[in-house]
């Protein structure tokens, strides 16, 4: 695993980006409707997750879940254990709190699995090949969700409370850093300075927008390691910095990829 000392100013508001993959990354470019191959671990289990999106629902033959089962209420005693259905091919655990999924097959059988995971827009059709290799990540990476642009991720409630005009605020200030279209009454700053990151990554601040009660700062993120890289919007919250919002246009980095990184913050 590749070390992350870093240390940003007070200006900078992000936190400590990304996790780097310590295992292969398996990337998958899909979209609703077509199958696509990924391979998953036999004895270990394989990680998969939507880039940009939680996972919400998984459809598959499948030997057990934990996924329908509720979290203990404290002082009760833990679920019982999931379902087995002897004729299953697949063991599946829930991460809620990331979206993610866990897989592992189970029985001796050498074909394929084939798994339908959904998103609140897309359902993915995976068709998994077993395979005698450590555990994995799978990203699956749709194209066509990519094209609209970076999704902003809200990091907490904040002062102004999730307002559905404090959304609509955010992501008005969203789309004039990605589209360089800015209204009036914002104020344009141009930085271009370099932030200490760490020495895998060269990490600097564009520019920053002022303006109805927001902040936005506008980083250029460039992987200068010989590894994938894989970033999370929540990586860049840092509640002392009042950040209320982020968005990254590409989530995973190969060796010498740059990314535009959307920090949006309180406004004094």
């Amino acid at each position: 695993m590749i070390s992350k000392p870093w240390f940003l100013p007070p200006l900078a508001t992000a936190a400590a980006l990304a996790s780097l993959s310590a295992h292969a990354l398996q990337i998958v470019e899909a979209h609703d409707g077509v199958t696509v191959e990924a391979v998953i671990a036999i004895k270990e289990p394989t990680r998969i997750r939507i880039e940009n999106a939680s996972i919400t629902d998984v459809f598959g033959n499948l030997y057990s879940s934990n996924c329908g089962l509720p979290a203990a209420a404290a002082g009760t005693p833990s679920p019982a254990t999931p379902t087995v259905n002897p004729a299953g091919e697949i063991a599946l655990e829930c991460d809620r709190d990331k979206g993610e999924i866990y897989v592992r097959p189970v029985g001796d059988s050498t074909k394929p699995v084939n798994l339908f995971v959904s998103s609140a827009n897309a359902t993915y059709t995976l068709l998994l090949r077993r395979s005698d290799t450590p555990s994995d990540t799978i990203v699956i990476r749709d194209r066509t969700a990519r094209l609209a642009g970076p999704e902003l991720s809200p990091t907490r409630q904040g002062p102004l409370g999730a307002s559905a005009n404090h959304i609509r605020a955010m992501k008005a200030l969203l789309v004039a850093m990605a589209s360089d279209r800015v209204a009036p009454d914002v104020r344009v700053e141009e930085i271009d300075r370099p932030v200490q990151l760490w020495s895998e990554a060269k990490f600097s601040l564009m520019r920053t927008y002022e303006g109805r009660g927001l902040v936005g700062e506008k980083y250029l993120l460039t992987n200068i390691s010989d590894q994938t890289m894989v970033l999370a919007e929540q990586e860049f919250d840092r509640e002392e910095g009042g950040v209320v919002g982020v968005a990254i246009e590409n989530l995973n980095l190969r060796p010498g990829e740059s990314t535009s990184v959307y920090v949006i913050r309180l406004g004094s």
